[in-house]
């Protein structure tokens, strides 16, 4: 058989130009890309998890971004109409004004936490410490009696009272003038341990 330059080029080709199908990553990635949903498919998270992420940020030293989250998920809630109040949304508004210095309205968050829910020993406990910190030694007693009160057992409200305690003495001391001058050192000293 006897085969001319130009009949070959006429003669149909022997394979075709076809790209062979992708296999691998590169292909799964396109099927999986091509199976994709145009809409959101994302579930919204939970109240719990959204506390839980805000109490990270502010153990993690973040508490504006923590104060943020926060006012957007108030006005989330306020938004949509829940009813009742987020009693761990409010308990980490109280912290996240604290480790931001914002003590007094710290205390406005841990007030109303007590006055919603004045079982829960924690919003005492920190409302207490809050007052530590501003010298009202009184005012703090209270409120970390009241902890007790919920919570005969816990531990950090008979610390933080203790503390307290300590300061009345030394107030005390102080008052005395020269008697109680000696006493009112040592007290200082323990408070600074």
């Amino acid at each position: 058989m006897n085969v001319n330059a130009q009949s070959l080029t006429e003669v149909e080709p022997i394979f075709e130009n076809t790209p062979a199908p992708e296999r691998g990553w590169k292909g799964l990635a396109r099927v999986l890309d091509a199976l994709t949903p145009s809409v959101d498919t994302s579930l919204p998270l939970t109240p719990r998890q959204i506390t839980q992420r805000i109490e990270a940020l502010i153990n993690q030293g973040r508490p504006a971004e923590a104060l943020e989250a926060i006012n957007k998920r108030l006005a989330q809630r306020e938004a949509r109409a829940e009813i009742g109040v987020d009693v761990q949304l409010l308990f980490l508004q109280g912290r996240a004004y604290s480790a931001l210095g914002q003590h007094e309205q710290a205390i406005e968050s841990y007030r109303q936490l007590t006055i919603f829910y004045p079982e829960l020993p924690e919003p005492w406990n920190n409302l207490g410490a809050e007052y530590m910190r501003q010298g009202k030694a009184e005012m703090a007693r209270e409120a970390l009696e009241m902890a007790l009160t919920a919570a005969p057992s816990f531990t950090t409200a008979k610390v933080n009272l203790g503390e307290v305690q300590l300061m009345l003495a030394e107030q005390a001391f102080s008052s005395a003038g020269n008697a109680g001058r000696v006493r009112s050192e040592q007290t200082q000293q323990l408070l600074q341990q």
